[in-house]
């Protein structure tokens, strides 16, 4: 086999085995997010690698009759990219980094009251403990694996 063959063959084999260990992450996926002060089910949060780092992006929402089927971001910071955009769709979670069973470096935004957090990230039961930070504050919700 010449070197030049051998070199794609290594290569195209690589890129399918790191997808696949990507994809084997636990947090990757579809959760419903619920509200730690309502304990109501607020949306439906897709987690996603990208670069090596994870990613969440709101995939639906659940909004009770009369409230805006399409809300944005009307609270979001002005400078954010984010600011009057549209939830749905919307990336809530970025740059988050796999440390030991844990997840951080991130952050989340709260686009109902346009506040960002630190973010860290864990699995306790099979239920994804997200945790958003200001100071020695937080607030932690519990989303829940939709199959």
């Amino acid at each position: 086999m010449k070197p030049f063959s051998f070199f794609l063959i290594f290569f195209i084999l690589s890129l399918f085995t790191t997808q696949a260990f990507a994809q084997q992450d636990p947090i990757i996926g579809k959760w419903k997010t619920i509200d730690d002060e309502t304990g109501q089910p607020k949306s439906i949060v897709e987690i996603y690698m990208r670069d090596g780092k994870f990613y969440g992006r709101v995939d639906s929402l659940f909004r009770k009759p009369g409230e805006d089927p399409n809300p944005k971001c009307d609270k979001c910071p002005e400078d954010d990219p984010r600011y009057n955009q549209p939830v749905l769709g919307m990336e809530i979670i970025k740059d988050m980094v796999k440390d030991g069973d844990e997840y951080t470096g991130g952050t989340i935004l709260d686009p109902k009251k346009g506040k960002i957090y630190r973010c860290k990230l864990w699995l306790e039961d099979g239920k994804l403990m997200v945790r958003g930070y200001v100071a020695f504050f937080y607030r932690t919700q519990t989303w829940y694996r939709v199959q």
